[in-house]
């Protein structure tokens, strides 16, 4: 399986479900139009235009797209956790019924989970398990 190489700060909150700090993140306070994609593999997880600011210090989304994301409960017993559908790779965590949008949703994803390509730039190609 040949993933994109990722930093250790990258790899702790992808590969050991760790969380960066609130407000630290280069997307928390970042809108521009293009697709978000996971950091380890490349997939499509979000439209820039389902992100909007929840004020809690990671990006925040109410809609991902169809299958990219994977939603399993958190060993906390309480959250959803969000993963990538096509990596495994930890995003965030999934918060349903706080009404900041109208779809009542808000997917908290790291930024050190994603990355941002710019509407006008290609996407790059999806790496897969095959």
């Amino acid at each position: 399986m040949n993933y994109n190489r990722l930093t250790s700060q990258e790899e702790k909150v992808i590969m050991s479900k760790a969380t960066e700090p609130p407000f630290a993140g280069e997307y928390d306070n970042f809108y521009q139009d293009g697709t978000f994609i996971c950091r380890r593999c490349n997939a499509p997880l979000f439209s820039s235009k389902s992100k909007f600011d929840a004020g809690c210090g990671w990006p925040s989304f109410d809609e991902s797209y169809p299958n990219a994301i994977k939603r399993v409960p958190d060993p906390d017993g309480v959250r959803t956790e969000i993963e990538c559908a096509n990596c495994g790779g930890h995003l965030g965590h999934e918060f349903v019924g706080e009404g900041f949008t109208k779809k009542d949703t808000r997917d908290c994803v790291n930024s050190l989970s994603i990355h941002f390509i710019p509407k006008a730039k290609e996407l790059p190609k999806t790496i897969t398990n095959e």
